[in-house]
């Protein structure tokens, strides 16, 4: 059985219990959903505590299953306080850049722990960039940075063209978190693995130049 430590226990059951709620009482899902409007009205909390709430059981399931095969791997890095501190910093960067890229949609929401979960790969890519990753339907392993990167890739296309109902622009936020908390903890990977910093950086670079070209 695999032995999950109690912070990714935590933060699971954190993410149940909430979207449970949720699911049941249609005022705390509107109350505490991510949403342009209320937080730029001053409602700043929903910034956290939209990461804990989901649409569905489906939804649910997803994100919680990626966080179940990623989060030990970075905890044995850092320890449970660190591991934390990058779910955190993910989950708010997300919410951060969903604000700046939809900041004149006041009807725009979004809730998902997508974010925090995405920072937590994209720091699990960085400390073992050659973690074999399996994919549904696809028969051989795929090297792990190359399906970050790809992520995020499919992530710039998704923001661009407005792609299902899907918060791409939290997942692209948390993803950045990650990296840089990663980076600040462990700044010698700037050395160690350059290339694979560099590589991983690629789409962040992509991004903000598409946006300051007016691009996305």
């Amino acid at each position: 059985m695999y032995d999950l430590h109690i912070a990714t226990i935590a933060i699971i059951a954190a993410n149940v219990l909430v979207s449970l709620k949720g699911f049941n009482d249609q005022s705390f899902f509107e109350r505490y959903k991510f949403g342009i409007g209320p937080i730029r009205a001053g409602q700043k909390v929903r910034m956290l505590t939209s990461g804990f709430l989901h649409v569905d059981f489906t939804h649910l399931l997803f994100n919680m299953i990626t966080l179940y095969f990623f989060a030990d791997r970075v905890i044995n890095w850092f320890g449970a306080g660190k591991f934390l501190i990058i779910y955190f910093v993910s989950l708010l960067a997300g919410s951060l850049l969903a604000l700046f890229f939809h900041k004149n949609e006041p009807y725009y929401s979004a809730v998902g722990a997508s974010g925090a979960v995405t920072g937590v790969l994209y720091a699990a890519i960085l400390l073992e960039p050659d973690m074999q990753l399996g994919i549904m339907f696809i028969p051989i392993p795929i090297p792990a940075y190359i399906l970050g990167i790809g992520y995020l890739l499919y992530s710039i296309y998704g923001m661009k063209s407005r792609l299902g109902n899907i918060g791409h622009t939290a997942h692209f936020g948390g993803a950045i978190g990650g990296f840089a908390t990663t980076l600040l903890f462990k700044p010698d990977l700037l050395f160690t693995e350059t290339l694979m910093v560099i590589l991983l950086a690629v789409p962040i670079v992509i991004l903000f130049i598409m946006e300051k070209m007016g691009k996305i």
